[in-house]
């Protein structure tokens, strides 16, 4: 189910989405559970959406959704392994919405060196 819809999304390199952060217009989202944000720290720059909650949050016309999507042109997920962000842009990719997501997620991230912002953070 994963190699599928990994197959199907447009999937970024850490070094990639490197690159991209701080562009004007890109989104990093981040669908992990509140708790490994706590436990593990985030992203620097990059938003907390609930894995539960992102086709809510992120489409136009549901009654959750956030306006911070408006000036989004390019929207990346990541979660910690790369298989619910693969499952997540599979997911928005039938509703229509285009993103992509980072192949290793937050543990590549970490493992390569890049800013995470402190535990605990939200």
């Amino acid at each position: 189910m994963i190699g599928r819809a990994d197959r199907a999304v447009t999937t970024l390199s850490v070094k990639q989405v490197a690159e991209r952060m701080g562009q004007s217009g890109v989104l990093l989202v981040d669908i992990r559970d509140i708790r490994e944000l706590q436990r593990d720290g985030k992203i620097r720059g990059s938003k907390h959406i609930p894995r539960g909650m992102l086709e809510f949050w992120i489409h136009p016309e549901s009654p959750y959704y956030r306006d911070y999507f408006d000036q989004c042109e390019e929207l990346i997920i990541h979660c910690n392994r790369g298989w619910r962000s693969a499952l997540a842009a599979c997911a928005l990719k039938q509703l229509g919405i285009p993103s992509s997501h980072m192949k290793g997620g937050y543990d590549e991230w970490v493992s390569q060196g890049y800013p995470i912002e402190d535990k605990d953070c939200q």
